[in-house]
């Protein structure tokens, strides 16, 4: 263990017992980094049961014959198996991130494309300075990155490519995957029919999951500054000015169509905000356009993923201003920042959709790992026919019977 005493101030001094050097963390640091690792889990972690799967499992369903922008649900009967793989995700994410995951991340030795095993286990991961503050130990970088690995590193990290919380690593990479396994997926069965025009069986479950949405986003956010600063209260700030305009933006785009003021669309607007991060009305309502991309593509988002996160994502991040090393950003007129930012877009858009895809026709190959349940599955859902158990105590059997009558309109696989 190494030595750990307090200085007069109150901060962490650790003396290093290989050369006696000395070195002092900032308890304040600490205590803001651990704090915004435990409001973030309310965004990405087991509280994502209570948070993203309450916001997505009780979505209703934008009617096939408007054109309201509102996110895709998870059906009822598929409820409890979404709360299952939130959990088990993190499960599984956690027993790799301490043995590999934080080393070939944020490992010393790390080339363009992954790190190597140095910190296999968490070696040498306690009370070293972090690779990304050195107003913080390791083992708190550790835990913290163990919510989301979202700092940019590699070549487009070199040429200034500013990435605060993870618009390509985070947004455009899940966005663009969940549009690999959309096409690899295919449509549902009755997609495009009345047997998927469903009405939500219980909106408030909407606006609780997108409060805690809300609330777990300043933790992601404002905990990526890794410090109590400035910074950090800069960050807090526009993500919840980037809500509150998205939430408003997208309400009145709704409003346009029906005439009514629809509290699961500012939901959709708040979210798509936390995601574009950036107060202007422009990316929120370019988000709400794309909602409408799948029509004309023909593949099946039923959570609108690509729409929100991608999307988002992509027009959020040329604009970034960059306060990095280089001099300033696109807006102090150096214009190659803006290239660099078009080029990291671009590049984690293609790698993500692109290794999606092939792990996903890898899987397809491999006896029990393939995705697309079968036609039975998809009518009694998975949670019945894979778990046994509900997500409530009673099934709709109405749902069921609706789809039985619908022809199926996707690839057999």
């Amino acid at each position: 263990m190494p030595n750990l005493t307090y200085d007069a101030s109150g901060d962490l001094v650790v003396t290093d017992p290989t050369d006696g050097s000395t070195i002092v963390y900032n308890m304040g640091d600490i205590a803001w980094v651990l704090a915004s690792y435990r409001i973030g889990l309310d965004h990405g972690a087991p509280v994502s049961v209570s948070s993203t799967r309450v916001f997505y499992g009780k979505r209703p369903l934008h009617l096939i014959q408007t054109h309201r922008s509102q996110l895709f649900p998870v059906r009822r009967k598929n409820a409890l198996s979404m709360i299952y793989l939130s959990m088990m995700t993190i499960a599984v994410v956690s027993f790799q991130w301490f043995f590999w995951g934080f080393s070939l991340a944020f490992s010393e030795g790390a080339n363009l494309f992954i790190g190597d095993l140095k910190h296999f286990a968490l070696r040498g991961v306690l009370e070293k300075p972090s690779i990304g503050s050195a107003k913080i130990p390791s083992i708190v970088f550790c835990v913290y990155q163990l919510m989301f690995a979202a700092i940019t590193h590699g070549w487009s990290f070199v040429h200034g490519s500013y990435d605060f919380a993870g618009g390509t690593p985070v947004h455009i990479s899940s966005g663009t995957a969940a549009l690999a396994i959309s096409i690899y997926l295919g449509k549902r069965r009755g997609y495009g029919t009345e047997a998927l025009a469903y009405k939500p069986h219980n909106t408030t479950y909407v606006i609780l999951g997108t409060l805690f949405l809300w609330f777990g986003w300043f933790g992601f956010n404002g905990g990526s500054a890794l410090s109590a600063n400035i910074r950090a209260a800069s960050a807090c700030i526009v993500t919840n000015l980037a809500a509150s305009v998205g939430g408003l933006t997208w309400m009145a785009w709704d409003y346009r169509i029906e005439k009514k003021w629809s509290a699961v669309g500012f939901c959709s607007g708040a979210i798509a905000g936390l995601v574009a991060i950036t107060p202007g009305i422009r990316f929120r309502t370019v988000c709400n356009f794309a909602t409408q991309i799948k029509f004309f593509a023909g593949y099946d988002d039923s959570l609108d993923v690509f729409a929100s996160h991608a999307v988002g994502g992509i027009v959020a991040s040329p604009p970034t201003d960059g306060f990095t090393v280089i001099p300033g950003g696109w807006l102090d007129r150096h214009w190659i920042q803006l290239a660099w930012h078009v080029a990291d877009s671009c590049a984690g858009l293609a790698y993500s959709f692109v290794m999606t895809t092939i792990i996903l026709w890898i899987m397809h190959y491999i006896p029990g790992m393939r995705l697309r349940v079968s036609e039975e599955t998809e009518d009694l859902g998975i949670d019945e026919v894979d778990m046994g158990e509900y997500a409530y105590d009673y099934v709709g059997l109405e749902d069921y019977a609706a789809a039985r009558r619908q022809p199926c309109h996707r690839d057999r696989r």
